[in-house]
């Protein structure tokens, strides 16, 4: 049983937090707390992911960190600091299996929204303008997924269910897998990107995945194709992006994350035409905070029963890889 938990929070606490102080000693930290609260801690929450305060506060010494940190977050980039990942006791886990039938959705509603052009629709009804014009189909049309795991694959399958031919993109390449058909690798992807009318991101943000879309894939894209983004900004070079929106090489793009967060004011993808901004929610929904609790409170009783802990992230991948770990 853990000693002592610590749960990072910025605003709002998670919710049944008398069930987690149920079964242990509980400490709650905001993001100033945090480096007075972590050291000697056995456990920490991170009710709070995207932050640089964890690598902050870590402690300097291995025997006061934790030996359990649980991210309340499917990407865990910004816990992959050297001095977590390099100390073999220390075990990461996530959210993984809350967000993908919440993205998935997310993604096709993107997708119909650029091929029907709802923003031109909700802007004309602004003006108090009556514009009919012809839109685009999405029956038929190619969507190529770059990430193969839960959130790639939920969003397969949706996209298949209303008629879209779907691809995926992964570090192994195949032909029979049961969610993409296909799935390209490093040799086929650019003939891939150029038959793909919508190239959808799903991928973790890992030292391999960082900048992967960058100009030579941009150019290597459909002319006329449309980027969507709902894994982490880091995969995408920014700048490469705008020059090819501008030039009209992409006919749009819907982000919801960016490299930078919140998106800066100044940035020109605010104001592109063809692009849609979202500011990374696209896997909230209304029951989301029930659900990353209840995936945490599943694992501490795990932890406290010595059970093995669901949703092992490999640390030196940067994702969960399905292989069981007990301790």
């Amino acid at each position: 049983m853990p000693d002592r938990l610590v749960v990072l929070y910025r605003g709002n606490r998670p919710p049944a937090t008398a069930l987690i102080e149920r079964l242990t000693d509980t400490v709650y930290a905001t993001e100033e707390e945090l480096p007075y609260l972590l050291p000697g801690a056995d456990a920490l929450l991170a009710w709070v992911t995207i932050t640089p305060a964890i690598r902050e506060a870590w402690p300097d010494n291995p025997e006061k960190a934790p030996r359990w940190v649980h991210a309340s977050s499917a990407g865990v980039d910004s816990f992959l600091f050297p001095a977590l990942v390099d100390d073999p006791g220390v075990v990461l886990t996530n959210a993984r299996g809350v967000y993908d039938q919440p993205t998935a959705e997310y993604v096709l509603g993107l997708i119909l929204a650029l091929a029907k052009d709802f923003p031109g629709t909700w802007e004309h009804q602004r003006r108090r303008e009556w514009r009919p014009r012809p839109s685009d189909g999405i029956t038929g049309r190619t969507a190529l997924v770059w990430g193969t795991g839960p959130i790639g694959r939920a969003t397969a399958r949706l996209l298949r269910a209303v008629g879209m031919r779907v691809c995926g993109a992964g570090r192994k390449a195949r032909t029979d897998d049961p969610d993409f058909g296909t799935v390209h690798g490093r040799t086929t992807l650019p003939a891939a990107l150029g038959e793909a009318d919508y190239v959808v991101l799903a991928a973790p943000l890992t030292k391999d995945t960082r900048g992967m879309v960058d100009a030579p894939v941009l150019a290597a894209m459909k002319p006329g194709a449309r980027l969507i983004n709902v894994g982490r900004g880091g995969l995408v070079d920014e700048e490469a992006l705008i020059d090819h929106l501008a030039a009209g090489r992409l006919a749009g793009a819907a982000l919801d994350v960016f490299g930078r967060e919140p998106l800066p004011v100044e940035s020109p993808l605010w104001t592109m035409p063809g692009v849609m901004i979202s500011p990374h929610t696209a896997g909230e929904t209304t029951s989301e905070r029930e659900a990353l609790v209840e995936v945490f409170l599943d694992n501490l009783t795990r932890h406290i029963e010595g059970r093995p802990l669901r949703n092992v992230v490999d640390k030196r991948r940067g994702y969960v890889v399905d292989e069981p770990y007990s301790g």
